[in-house]
């Protein structure tokens, strides 16, 4: 698609497809010609009276040309080719084959006449006339549709105005293309490229009507519709000035790739494809335990938090796929609840999904959901997850109210629905928390923990840290940067963090919630820290670019509540294999007793009722184990 205002894939849309002709019809017609051309040798080198004299030769002539020529035309490959991108080549190729059948045809029918068995013999020029002829028709049938699926591609009145920035090989292949096929709804108008050599010159009938520093001043003064980036090689300054200018303009701005780069491998993430998010792990992703799934899932009634969000999408798009009675989809943004609910009713059109539109810190609302709907398994991902915004005075109370109290509400409505198994989503930021939102993602843990070891249910935690591509991570951010040219912004160098994919997150999710008694903290293996400087620079990388040389990469410094680096559980805390080889279970991660934790969530209610954002800061970092709020330790 092309995204308005920013860089995106050089797009085709399939709105009138090329004639395309199947190769047997091809042999069909081949065969109808090599009749035509032995009979018309004939009648070009005799009189019309002499014909029925020679019609036995031509009998003869005919079956060996079809029984040679044929075969050889297959040989070289006549029947493979799509004729519609006929080119020189193709000519050499059909010259070799013609000759090599005539020359056969020619040999055997001399042969047959030396031994008398065709009588009364026939003119020998006829064979020279039969390739002559052979060779026009075999040729011209073939670049005939090539001719007619050019002219069957013409850009329908519907077309707009394109503008190529560059007249080099790339920018005359994109106006030879917008010419020649019928998908592309755009017609270029002239090229801008800074060679003077070139300056009034034509490619292909468009002329090239200025310099790059003529950009604006062609923008105003044409109905320009969209740009096309076509200089490959250029650098990221020329694309993030071309790019600036179109984006004061409002007009989209798109960009190709060089022939030679994609053949070199050099692909740029922001102009063709997307980085394949495994490539970044610098590990092998994790693996799933299907039948464990199967036996969680199928035919129960689940629900999910937070479902328009990264994670929460990806959970409800994993739980369809093992057969579920009912998929309830419980979200405050109504607009990510509707996305993901259309894409899963695509997708599963079998299965019953309900959209619910409600917050977890509603206690009223909640209990008639879960009295209506009744859900048997939750998996709980809502919450406030961006570490900058929860850092602000006026959003700390918002952090409480949403990620603690609103946890103790959904913990409490399942504990009176009789849920069988609830499963929150935590983060490695919980461990010794340097920020608000860690700190409360802890004290949300320690509240689904407590009600699952009091109360004998199976609910659980799972923590992990950084998710690779989810919505507000770097990666997209990176990516965005990249596609503007540049710079990648990093905090410090020496910055690290754990990653994982989005699926492979959620598939670990999902076995580790079967898993559960209740009562349990689980960890996903994710492998070693990675520094996000050597992610920003691989991924730079992965899109065909140089750090520092295509790319600049600069570094802003640590934001507040921001750690070096991250830790899935303190060094004091032992873990224990499980069945799964990627998902550890923590002993004794339980620091608070639940009289002292439900006294210490009553407060925070207080406090934040109150929006006093000093006194619930001071209290985390008197109660939250290790949290260093004030005093991060960086």
């Amino acid at each position: 698609m092309v995204k308005k205002n920013g860089i995106s894939p050089l797009n085709i849309s399939p709105k009138k497809q090329r004639p395309q002709t199947r190769n047997r019809f091809v042999f069909i017609g081949d065969l109808l010609v090599i009749v035509i051309s032995v009979m018309g040798s004939f009648a070009l080198r005799l009189d019309v009276g002499e014909l029925p004299f020679y019609f036995p030769a031509i009998l003869m002539m005919v079956v060996v040309a079809l029984a040679v020529k044929t075969p050889i035309y297959y040989f070289f490959g006549l029947y493979r080719r799509m004729w519609i991108y006929a080119s020189i080549n193709e000519l050499k190729l059909i010259a070799t084959a013609v000759t090599t059948a005539s020359v056969a045809t020619s040999g055997l029918m001399l042969l047959l006449l030396s031994t008398e068995l065709v009588r009364p013999g026939m003119p020998r020029s006829a064979l020279g006339i039969d390739w002559l002829l052979s060779l026009v028709l075999i040729g011209g049938s073939r670049f005939a549709l090539r001719i007619l699926a050019e002219q069957g591609s013409t850009p329908n009145g519907e077309a707009h105005k394109a503008l190529i920035i560059g007249a080099g090989d790339a920018g005359a292949l994109v106006v030879r293309e917008m010419q020649r096929s019928g998908k592309i709804d755009s017609i270029p108008i002239g090229f801008l490229d800074d060679d003077l050599a070139k300056q009034k010159q034509e490619i292909y009938g468009v002329p090239i009507i200025g310099k790059l520093a003529d950009l604006a001043r062609v923008l105003e003064n044409h109905q320009i519709a969209e740009v096309i980036f076509a200089i490959p090689s250029a650098p990221g300054k020329s694309v993030r000035q071309v790019a600036d200018t179109c984006r004061k303009a409002d007009i989209p701005f798109r960009t190709m790739p060089g022939i030679y780069e994609l053949l070199g491998g050099k692909i740029n993430v922001s102009r063709l494809r997307n980085v394949d998010i495994t490539d970044l792990l610098r590990r092998q992703p994790a693996r799933t335990n299907e039948k464990l799934l199967g036996t969680l899932l199928k035919g129960k009634r689940v629900l999910v938090t937070g479902a328009g969000g990264s994670i929460g999408s990806e959970l409800c798009r994993q739980i369809s796929r093992w057969n579920p009675e009912e998929v309830i989809l419980l979200g405050h943004g109504e607009n990510s609840i509707y996305e993901s609910l259309m894409e899963l009713r695509e997708d599963y059109p079998a299965l019953k999904f309900t959209p619910v539109i409600a917050d977890i810190r509603h206690a009223d609302r909640l209990e008639r959901i879960f009295a209506e709907y009744q859900p048997q398994i939750i998996f709980h991902t809502a919450a406030h997850k961006h570490v900058p915004l929860m850092e602000a005075r006026a959003n700390i109370e918002e952090a409480i109210t949403n990620n603690v109290l609103g946890t103790q509400t959904l913990v409490n409505t399942a504990l009176k629905s009789d849920v069988e198994r609830l499963v929150m989503i935590s983060t490695d930021k919980a461990v010794k928390p340097s920020n608000v939102y860690g700190a409360t993602k802890r004290l949300a843990e320690m509240l689904v923990l407590a009600a699952g070891k009091q109360k004998s249910r199976a609910f659980t935690v799972v923590r992990f840290g950084n998710v690779l591509g989810s919505r507000g991570s770097i990666i997209p951010r990176f990516k965005n940067q990249i596609a503007r040219g540049g710079p990648v912004t990093i905090t410090h160098p020496d910055m690290e963090r754990f990653f994982m994919t989005i699926p492979e997150a959620v598939h670990l999710v999902l076995q580790a919630g079967a898993m559960g008694a209740g009562g349990e903290t689980f960890v996903l293996n994710m492998g070693e820290p990675v520094r996000i400087l050597d992610l920003a620079k691989d991924l730079i990388r992965l899109s065909g670019l140089e750090p520092d040389e295509d790319i600049d990469i600069v570094f802003t410094g640590i934001r507040p509540g921001e750690k070096m680096t991250e830790i899935l559980w303190e060094a004091e805390t032992s873990y224990d294999q499980t069945e799964h080889p990627d998902i550890f279970q923590l002993d004794g991660d339980e620091k608070l007793g639940d009289a002292l934790l439900f006294q210490l969530v009553d407060r925070l209610d207080a406090l934040s009722r109150r929006g006093a954002a000093d006194a619930i800061i001071s209290t985390l970092d008197e109660s939250v184990p290790g949290a260093e709020i004030q005093n991060p330790s960086l």
